[in-house]
């Protein structure tokens, strides 16, 4: 029986190859696919973010703790749909229209899967139709907006103004992100949450009563 602890040891220390193959070797020996999400993964991707608010690590290591979830992901996700494992949300993500960048983006994502979503990443550059179709497409119930640039930042407006055209905004709520995104501004253009940029993909939500 292989050492379950090394799964979470694995993305921690960024080894793509490691998380996979434990994870995949304990899976054929019989563990539990959400136990080891619960028990393994996702403690790993919290340390992950303290490590990182404590300046102990930086965007390359947290990209490739991000690879190394997404390696062991990749047997997961195939038995939780065969069982019919409800996830936490269904999740549309991409960076808007004019914005190549990614960095953030590829975070948020795999924060979002160690969390239970299941997640359609749209990669960079999307138009607001692209995330109108994927939203329909994956009967999602959330959008996340990214973007780097302040002149791409007009984009994330356009994608919600989209939304609400195309009758998709009740359908979904809305988070945004990206380093010159401020919470004022997600307000300005009708998102729900934030994404507060330099925490390791640790989301702040508001309501009309305030933030939360």
């Amino acid at each position: 029986m292989p050492d379950r602890a090394k799964l979470k040891e694995a993305i921690l220390n960024g080894d793509a190859r490691t998380a996979a193959e434990v994870t995949r070797t304990a899976l054929e020996n019989g563990a539990d696919a959400m136990d080891l999400v619960t028990n393994q993964m996702v403690p790993a991707m919290d340390e992950v973010g303290r490590l990182f608010e404590c300046e102990e690590y930086f965007v390359p290591e947290l990209l490739l703790s991000a690879r190394a979830m997404k390696a062991a992901l990749e047997y997961i996700r195939p038995l939780l749909a065969a069982h019919g494992a409800r996830t936490a949300g269904r999740v549309v993500i991409g960076t808007v229209q004019g914005d190549l960048h990614d960095i953030g983006k590829n975070l948020v994502t795999a924060m979002l899967e160690g969390g239970g979503f299941e997640v359609t990443d749209l990669g960079t550059d999307v138009p607001p139709v692209r995330f109108i179709q994927a939203i329909e497409e994956k009967n999602a119930n959330l959008v996340c907006l990214s973007a780097l640039l302040t002149s791409t930042m007009p984009a994330m407006r356009t994608s919600i103004e989209a939304l609400i055209s195309s009758g998709m905004r009740s359908r979904v709520r809305v988070l945004v992100g990206g380093a010159p995104v401020a919470p004022q501004y997600a307000r300005e253009i009708g998102a729900d949450g934030y994404v507060i940029g330099g925490s390791g993909g640790r989301l702040g939500i508001w309501e009309t009563s305030g933030e939360r």
